[in-house]
This record gives C-alpha cells, sequence and structure tokens, in this order.
C-alpha cells in the first residue's frame, strides 16, 4: 500500500514538474514574441515609478497582452529595479523582453518633445524637435543659434511646457572653453563652474533638466571620457610611443582636429605614431591654432607663417614629441584610433581637395610628400583665379 501511494505521489510529482517546465518554457516564449502593438507609442516613465504602473500602463495603451507575465518577465529578468525614469518609443510590435530593455537601459529619452543644446566646433545651436509617433522619426520645429538670433515661439512654448526633455550634445573637437561658455548661456542649468582641463570632457549626448547644476552636467562628461579612455588604455596595441593614458588622450585630440573622416582616423593615427616613433616632429597645423587661441574660440582665418615659427608649449612645428595637453576633447573613435592605430609606413599626409571631407593624400617619402602638396596648391591657385 505505501509502495503504492509513494509511486502515485512520485508520479503526480513527475507530471507536476513536465506542466510546470511547459508553462514555463510557453511563458519566455510569450515573453520574447511579438506583442500587439499595431503602431508606435510614447511610453512615459515617471521619476519614482515601478514596474507595475508601467505595465499597467502598457496593458491599457495595448502594448502587451499581459501586465502581470510582463512584471514576471522583468523579475525573472533581474531588471524590475533597474527602471529607468524617461519617455520612450515603444515600436510596432515589441516583445515584453524588447520593452523591458528600452526601459531599463536608459540614456536619452526617445520620444516626445526635445530641446537640443548642440555645442560644435564653429557654432552653437538650439534645435527643438518633436518625434512623431507613426514613424519614430525626429522632425526640427525650429533651430536657431543663440549668439546671433532671438529664440522663437516654438522655444518659449516647449519651455513652459511640463514634460519637454532637454538634452546637450557636444561636437567631437570642441575645446573645455567652448563647453563652458555654452553651458553658462543654457537657461535650464545653473551654477558657477571653472573651465576644466582639455581633453576631459567625452563628446556625447547627456540628457539634463531644468535645474541641473552646470557643474553636475561637467562631472558626467569628465566621468564619461574617463571611462572611454581607460578601456582603449586597457585594449591598445603593443609597441606603441605612448607612456600614459593622457599622452594617448593628447594624440586622440590631434588626431580628432586633423581629421573628420572616419574611414581615414586610423591612417592619419599611423602617421603620428610613425612619426613618434623615429624622432620627427609631428607639424601639425591644429596644434599651432591651439598655440594662438588657447581654445578660446575659433582663429577664423589662415596661419601665418610668424605663427608657424612662434613657440608655444603647443607649436609641434617647434617642439618634439606631443604637446604638453590636449588640443581638444577627443570623441571614442580617435581615442582608439590613437591607441590601435592602422599598420601603415606613412609619415606625411595633405589635404586631397579644397573639401575637408574628401580626405588626405598619404605619402612614405618627401618627394612623394611634396607632390601631393604641389597637386593641393594648384587647387588653392585654382579657387583664388
Amino acid at each position: 500500500m505505501w509502495r503504492s501511494i509513494a509511486s502515485n505521489a512520485l508520479t503526480l510529482m513527475v507530471v507536476a514538474l513536465f506542466l510546470f517546465g511547459g508553462i514555463l518554457m510557453w511563458a519566455r516564449g510569450e515573453y520574447s514574441a511579438e506583442g500587439p502593438l499595431a503602431a508606435p507609442i510614447c511610453l512615459e516613465v515617471p521619476r519614482g515609478s515601478n514596474m507595475r504602473r508601467v505595465s499597467d500602463n502598457l496593458s491599457e495603451q495595448g502594448a502587451v497582452s499581459s501586465g502581470f507575465m510582463f512584471r514576471v518577465g522583468a523579475d525573472y529578468a533581474d531588471k524590475t529595479s533597474q527602471l529607468k525614469a524617461g519617455s520612450y518609443l515603444i515600436p510596432e510590435g515589441a516583445s515584453m523582453a524588447e520593452i523591458t530593455d528600452v526601459i531599463t537601459r536608459g540614456g536619452a529619452s526617445t520620444c516626445g518633445t526635445e530641446v537640443v543644446y548642440r555645442i560644435g566646433v564653429t557654432r552653437a545651436t538650439v534645435q527643438v524637435r518633436q518625434i512623431d509617433p507613426a514613424t519614430g522619426r525626429y522632425e526640427t520645429m525650429a533651430q536657431f543659434d543663440p549668439a546671433s538670433e532671438e529664440a522663437p515661439a516654438e522655444y518659449t512654448e516647449v519651455r513652459e511646457a511640463g514634460d519637454t526633455r532637454y538634452r546637450v550634445a557636444l561636437a567631437e573637437g570642441v575645446t573645455s572653453w567652448q563647453v563652458v561658455e555654452e553651458l553658462k548661456a543654457i537657461d535650464i542649468l545653473e551654477g558657477e563652474v571653472e573651465v576644466p582641463e582639455e581633453g576631459k570632457l567625452a563628446p556625447d549626448s547627456y540628457e539634463v533638466s531644468p535645474g541641473d547644476s552646470r557643474a553636475s552636467v561637467l562631472e558626467r562628461m569628465e566621468t564619461s571620457q574617463e571611462r572611454i579612455l581607460a578601456e582603449a588604455w586597457a585594449n591598445r596595441a603593443d609597441g606603441l610611443p605612448l607612456e600614459t593614458p593622457e599622452e594617448a588622450l593628447i594624440l586622440a585630440s590631434i588626431i580628432e582636429k586633423e581629421t573628420g573622416n572616419a574611414e581615414e582616423r586610423g591612417v592619419v593615427a599611423s602617421v603620428f605614431t610613425n612619426r613618434l616613433e623615429r624622432g620627427m616632429r609631428l607639424q601639425t597645423d591644429p596644434t599651432v591654432i591651439y598655440g594662438v587661441t588657447e581654445g578660446k574660440g575659433v582663429l577664423g582665418r589662415g596661419l601665418r607663417q610668424s605663427e608657424l615659427r612662434r613657440e608655444t608649449p603647443w607649436n609641434t612645428y617647434v617642439i618634439a614629441g606631443l604637446p604638453p595637453t590636449p588640443i581638444a576633447n577627443p570623441g571614442r573613435a580617435s581615442i582608439e584610433a590613437a591607441l590601435d592605430p592602422d599598420n601603415t609606413d606613412y609619415i606625411y599626409f595633405v589635404a586631397r581637395t579644397l573639401d575637408p571631407s574628401d580626405g588626405h593624400l598619404f605619402a612614405e617619402t618627401l618627394d612623394e610628400h611634396n607632390r601631393n602638396v604641389a597637386a593641393y596648391r594648384a587647387l588653392e591657385r585654382a579657387r583664388d583665379n
């Protein structure tokens, strides 16, 4: 009798385990399957919200088939505690797993109305954008130069709205002085700041809120650059003529200012690496310009011969090796190029055409380089005639 009872109990246990396993597999499939959303929606996750409120919102908007299953799946994936406040575009047919990833990954908000303060190398602009949920693409409502134009009505309207989001976007190659000057002009930020060390700010897009301190924004930029530099230094190529991460940052800033062409960063990096290894002066114009301006604005004209000969700490036509500091804030790609350059024998380069986006001509010998320079000078003369 007891043997029969034990046998039946074991059978029931096995059946229960199979059923549980089947339910678990079904639930996993549902969590990862295409969702019922027929068109993209903008999902608002307020500060202080929790996964229950988010799941209720998703259920009401028809984005998930089961709010309970969504919460269980998020908890099973250990993401419930990673919920980030923001405004997120949920695409058509997004699975529960994909939605969970979007709202826990965070970063810049991805839908609604936003104001983007763009800090560029030559100018700054303010852009008012609004996303079209039907396409998932941003449409520019207004754009203006705060240094020379009055703010349009669209900017005033969205500034008064409570759900507007704000971002500060840094272009690669801006100087720390430029960043601070533009942060001072952003009226939603508060507090005084000093100019950080050159090169220490990571060009990227940073979401900000009204009342944020300028110091806290700079701190985020510095922390990001420290992380990028540390990661690239840890993965650097062997045998580089660079002794410290700080030297790598200096070289990366020169690469950043010499080319905006992503495809040739590694080649430009190889030229400077080869020159450093051979004890040749870098002889790069952007370092001369930095010696003239010290990063405070744009030169706005060509270099004079007297400036090319003038002794400054940054003039690599005069000094040997690297300058004492970076000459701008380099982006991730230039940092990685400095620490993992292409393998070439080039030691010279000159612009290919009068359009900087066309890149450069590279040479291994001085004779070849002189021919390339002559071709470029001919283009200049043709333009001026």
